[in-house]
C-alpha cells in the first residue's frame, strides 16, 4: 500500500495552502501585528548541539520544542500518546491484547522501531524498559526501548525532539532521533491540577491528581519536586466470538458475553514522583541531581480458552471415527487403577452429554479419578494477564567553567526498571484439580550505570565566532536479569505426559533453569565541532567511536551544515552513518508467548536466544549491532510577520536490522531434540521466534511545521501546523520473515500524519481546537494472516475551553476525539476470529470520544 505521488502532492498542498492561509490573515490590516517581536518567545534546545544553546531556527537539524503549556492542553493523560499528539512523526498504537506490549506501549519515530529513538532527560540517556515488545504489530517486534510513560507531564519545563540521526554524537540508538525530557528548575511556585475524564461510551474513567512545587535550595539553588497519581477502568470494543456464541445457543450458560474483551487494559495504580536539584557551588561552578521512583499496576485482557477445542486443556484429539475427544486426565495414571471413559464431543455443548456425565459426577470412583478442566471452568476461561512495572533513577553531576574557557560536566547516572508480570483466571493444565488460578511468572530487570566526562572550548580561530569543540568518554555498564516465576507457573506436573499444557496458561512463567542474569559494558569516545564558517555559514562535524564486550567496536561520524541565505530563509543539511548496538536483553531473554497461528488457532510460541541450540538449528547467529545512513536537507523561515516554517526531507538507511522472526514451526524431531537438551516444557510450544539480523529497510519522508501568532477580537491566537509523510521499503529480507510481516513493517504506520492547532486566549477564557488527520493502514489481524487492506483514514477533533476564576484558579472542560470517530468496523475477521470490533493497530485507536475536566491551580 504505498502512497502514490499524486496523493503526497495533494496532502502537501493543502498544508501549504493551510501555511498560505495563515499568512494572508496576517496582511489582513484588521488583524495586523506591529510588534511581533514582542509577542514571539525564541525556542532555545540544549538536544544537538555541544556549544552555547541555539534557537530551533539556528539549529543545523530540525528540532521540535514542544513547550509546558502545548503539554498540558489535550485529553491524552500518558506521556506517549501526549508524545503523538503534537509530533505528527510520532506515533503509537494501542495495545488491547499483546502480552508484555500491554504494560508498556511500544512507539515510532519517522517510522522506526520504538528503540531506534534515544531518551535523554535533562541531556542524560535515560535507561531502557525491562520490557521487549514480544508482539510488536511487525514494526517494533522485539524492540527494548525506555519506558517514557513514567515520566510525568507536569515535572517538564520542555520537551525537545531533534528529528535527526544522532548516533555519532549521542551513541547507540539515535538512528531516528533523540527526545530530551527537560525538567522544571524553578526555585519558587508551582501547579495542582485534578482531572477527571470517560469515554463516550460509559467506560474507561481516568481520574488523576497531579502538583509540582519549586523550592530555594541555599542562596543559588532550586529543589523542584513532581508528583502524579493515576487510575484508568478498562474499556471493551468486543463483538461474541462465533465460538463462544455457538456454545451459549447449544445451552452453555456458563460462558461470558463478551468471552474475550478488547479494549485499554485497567490502570489500578499509576505512581510517578520526580526531583530535580541544583545549585551553584562558585561563579563557574554547579551542582545538579535529579531522579525519579515510578510504579504502575497494569492489567488486561487475553485471548479465550474454549471448553472444546484448546489445546493442551480440553483438545484430546480424535477416535478411531474422527469424533473429537475431550482431554480427560486419569489421576491415578494411566493403566493404573481407575480407567477413564473417553468424552467424545458429539454437540455444541459437553457438558450435556453423557459421557461427561461420568467423569463430572465425583462421587463415584470414576469421577474422582477422571477430571476435565471444564469441571473448575464450564464455560471456558479467559486469563487475566498484566503486571507490575517499577522504575527509578538517579543522576549525579557538577558542570562548569575550568581555567581558559574550559567547560565541563561530570555525572553518574544510575537507571533501574522491572517488570513483576502477573497472570489471573487461568490454570497449569498438567497440575489437573491442584491446580491454582493466578500465578507470577516471573520478572525481568534492565539495570544501567554510567560515568559521562564532557568538556568543551571555544577556540577563536579569526573566524566570525569561535570554534566550538566539545569531546567527551562515557562509560555504561547495562545487566539484564531474569527471576523465575512462582514454582507452580512453570511446574511440570503429573498430567503432562497425558497430553495437557505445562505452566501457567497464556504466559508460562520462567523456569529456574531459564533464570539469570546477563551484563556487558562499553566505552565511547567522542569529538565534534562546531563553526560559522562566515556570518552565514554555520559547519558541525561529529566522530564517535565506541566498544563494546559482547560484539566489538564501531566508529561513527556526523557533519551538518546550515546557510542563512537572506535575512528570512535559511538551508539546512546533514548526513550521518549511525548504529544500535543489540540490547542484552535481546541477546539473552527466554520468553513464552500465547499468539494467534495462521490456522486460526491458539499455539504457544518461545521466544529463545540466538545462540541457543534450537535456534542455531533454525538459523540463529549471534547479533551484530545494526547499521544506518541519514540524510536530511530542508530549509527554515522566519518571516517579519511572525510566521516561521521548516520543510524537512530525510532519508534513513538501515541494514542488519533487528527483531523477531515469524513464528517458525517446530517438528516432532526438534521437540525431541530440545527434550534430549534437557528442556522439559519443549512439548507446549508449537513454535519458535529468536532476535536475528534479518532485513534492511529503508525510510523516506518530509516533515513540515509552521507556527504563526496574531491579534484577534481582542484576544491572542497561536496557529500550529505540523505535517508528516513517511514511507518505508524493506530491501532485503530472509525467510525467517514473513510476507505478512514485511507488508506490516512497511505499511502499519499511517503515510501521512497532520494536526492544525488554533489556541486562543482573551481575558480569563482559552479556547482550543485542533484538527488530526491520519492515513490509512494496512493490518495484519492478530498478526496471524489475516490481512485488512485498508484500514481507513480518519480526521478527528479535540477542544478544549478553559475560564479563569481567578489568576491561580482556572476550569478546563474538553473532548479528545470530539466527534467520536471510529476506525472502519472490522467485518473480516471479528466475531470469525477473535471478538475485535475494529482492526486493533489503528492510528485513532478503538476507544473512540474522550471527554474529561480539569481543575488547575496555581501558585
Amino acid at each position: 500500500m504505498k502512497t502514490s505521488l499524486t496523493r503526497i502532492s495533494a496532502q502537501l498542498r493543502l498544508v501549504l495552502a493551510a501555511s498560505v492561509a495563515a499568512t494572508s490573515v496576517v496582511a489582513t490590516p484588521a488583524l495586523a501585528q506591529d510588534d511581533a517581536d514582542a509577542k514571539s518567545v525564541e525556542k532555545i534546545a540544549v538536544v544537538g548541539t555541544r556549544a552555547a544553546p541555539r534557537s530551533i531556527g539556528d539549529s543545523a537539524v530540525p528540532i521540535d520544542i514542544i513547550s509546558e503549556e502545548e503539554f498540558v492542553n489535550q485529553g491524552s493523560t500518558d506521556m506517549v500518546s501526549m508524545m503523538q499528539t503534537v509530533v505528527p512523526s510520532f506515533n503509537v498504537n494501542d495495545q488491547p491484547i499483546n502480552d508484555a506490549s500491554t504494560l508498556v506501549r511500544p512507539a515510532n519515530l519517522r517510522g522506526m522501531a520504538s528503540d531506534h529513538t534515544l531518551v535523554l532527560v535533562n541531556g542524560k540517556r535515560r535507561h531502557r524498559s525491562a520490557v521487549i515488545t514480544f508482539l510488536g504489530g511487525g514494526l517494533s517486534d522485539g524492540a527494548q526501548g525506555p519506558d517514557i510513560s513514567t515520566i510525568p507531564a507536569a515535572a517538564l519545563k520542555q520537551v525537545e525532539v531533534l528529528r535527526d540521526g544522532a548516533a555519532a554524537q549521542y551513541g547507540s540508538d539515535a538512528i531516528a532521533g533523540v527526545v530530551n525530557f527537560v525538567l522544571k528548575d524553578s526555585a519558587e511556585g508551582g501547579i495542582f491540577e485534578a482531572r477527571y475524564g470517560s469515554y463516550y461510551e460509559g467506560d474507561g474513567d481516568m481520574m488523576q491528581l497531579s502538583g509540582n512545587i519549586g523550592l530555594p535550595l541555599g542562596d543559588d539553588g532550586f529543589a523542584n519536586f513532581t508528583g502524579e497519581y493515576r487510575t484508568a477502568n478498562p474499556t471493551s470494543r468486543s463483538v461474541q466470538r462465533d465460538d463462544a456464541a455457538a456454545l451459549i445457543a447449544a445451552g452453555n450458560t456458563a460462558v461470558a458475553d463478551p468471552a474475550q474483551i478488547w479494549g485499554s487494559p485497567e490502570i489500578k495504580d499509576d505512581l510517578k514522583l520526580f526531583a530535580n536539584l541544583g545549585m551553584d557551588l562558585s561563579d563557574d561552578s554547579r551542582l545538579y541531581l535529579f531522579g525519579n521512583y515510578a510504579e504502575r499496576e497494569v492489567e488486561g485482557g487475553f485471548y479465550y480458552r474454549n471448553p472444546h477445542t484448546r489445546g493442551g486443556v480440553a483438545d484430546g484429539g480424535t477416535d478411531e471415527d474422527g469424533t473429537p475427544l475431550l482431554l480427560v486426565g486419569d489421576l491415578d495414571g494411566v493403566g493404573t487403577g481407575v480407567e477413564c471413559p473417553l468424552v467424545r464431543i458429539t454437540d455444541g455443548n459437553v457438558l450435556d452429554d453423557a459421557d461427561y456425565g461420568l467423569i463430572a459426577d465425583n462421587s463415584t470412583a470414576v469421577g474422582a479419578n477422571c477430571f476435565a478442566f471444564n469441571e473448575m471452568f464450564p464455560g471456558g476461561f479467559t486469563p487475566r494477564f498484566g503486571g507490575t512495572v517499577e522504575d527509578m533513577s538517579l543522576v549525579f553531576g557538577t558542570s562548569g567553567e575550568l581555567g581558559n574557557e574550559i567547560g565541563y560536566d561530570v555525572s553518574l547516572n544510575f537507571g533501574q526498571n522491572s517488570v513483576d508480570f502477573a497472570i489471573s483466571n487461568t490454570i497449569n493444565p498438567s497440575l489437573g484439580p491442584d491446580t491454582p488460578t493466578s500465578f507470577k511468572p516471573g520478572m525481568y530487570t534492565q539495570t544501567e550505570k554510567s560515568l559521562d566526562i564532557d568538556l568543551t572550548k571555544p577556540i577563536d580561530m579569526g573566524l566570525s565566532e569561535p570554534v566550538y569543540l566539545a569531546g567527551g568518554f562515557q562509560y555504561r555498564h547495562e545487566t539484564y536479569e531474569s527471576e523465575a516465576g512462582d514454582p507452580a507457573s512453570f511446574a511440570i506436573g503429573p498430567l503432562a505426559s497425558q497430553g495437557f499444557g505445562i505452566g501457567s496458561n497464556g504466559f508460562p512463567g520462567l523456569s529456574t533453569r531459564s533464570a539469570g542474569e546477563a551484563s556487558r559494558h562499553n566505552i565511547a569516545l567522542y569529538l565534534d565541532a562546531e563553526a560559522y564558517l562566515t556570518d552565514d555559514l554555520l559547519l558541525t562535524a561529529a566522530v564517535r567511536y565506541e566498544d563494546f564486550s559482547d560484539f566489538g567496536d564501531t566508529t561513527k561520524g556526523k557533519i551538518s551544515l546550515r546557510y542563512q541565505a537572506t535575512d528570512a530563509i535559511a538551508f539546512r543539511g546533514a548526513f550521518s552513518t549511525g548504529f544500535k548496538a543489540p540490547t542484552i536483553g535481546q541477546s539473552n531473554v527466554r520468553n513464552v508467548t500465547t499468539a494467534f497461528g495462521t490456522d486460526g488457532r491458539l499455539i504457544d510460541r518461545a521466544t529463545l536466544p540466538p545462540t541457543d541450540p534450537i535456534s542455531v538449528q533454525k538459523g540463529g547467529t549471534q547479533l551484530t549491532p545494526e547499521e544506518s545512513e541519514s540524510m536530511s536537507v530542508g530549509m527554515v523561515a522566519e518571516f517579519d510577520n511572525g510566521l516561521f516554517l521548516t520543510v524537512d526531507y530525510y532519508n534513513i538507511e538501515v541494514t542488519d536490522r533487528i527483531s523477531t522472526t515469524s513464528g517458525i514451526s517446530l517438528t516432532e524431531e526438534d521437540i525431541e531434540a530440545l527434550l534430549a537438551q534437557g528442556v522439559e516444557d519443549a512439548s507446549s510450544f508449537s513454535e519458535v521466534s529468536f532476535f536475528t539480523n534479518d532485513f534492511d529497510t529503508t525510510t523516506e519522508g518530509v516533515d513540515i511545521v509552521a507556527n504563526y501568532s496574531f491579534d484577534m477580537y481582542g484576544g491572542e491566537t497561536k496557529l500550529a501546523l505540523a505535517y508528516n509523510w513517511t514511507s518505508t521499503t524493506v530491501d532485503d529480507a530472509s525467510d525467517n520473515i514473513s510476507a505478512e510481516r514485511i507488508h506490516m513493517l512497511e505499511d502499519n504506520l499511517p503515510a501521512i500524519r497532520y494536526s492544525l492547532t488554533a489556541n486562543h486566549t482573551n481575558g480569563d477564557w482559552r479556547i482550543l481546537g485542533r484538527m488530526n488527520y491520519a492515513g490509512s493502514i494496512y493490518e495484519d489481524h492478530l498478526d496471524s494472516g489475516l490481512p485488512i487492506d485498508n484500514v481507513s483514514a480518519e480526521f478527528t477533533f479535540d477542544m478544549e475551553v478553559g475560564y479563569h476564576f481567578t489568576d491561580d484558579l482556572q476550569l478546563v472542560v474538553g473532548a479528545k476525539n470530539l466527534f467520536d470517530e471510529r476506525p472502519d468496523r472490522n467485518v473480516m475477521w471479528d466475531n470469525e476470529i477473535a471478538g475485535s470490533k475494529y482492526p486493533t493497530t489503528s492510528p485513532i485507536g478503538i476507544n473512540g470520544g474522550f471527554y474529561y475536566v480539569r481543575g488547575i491551580y496555581t501558585f
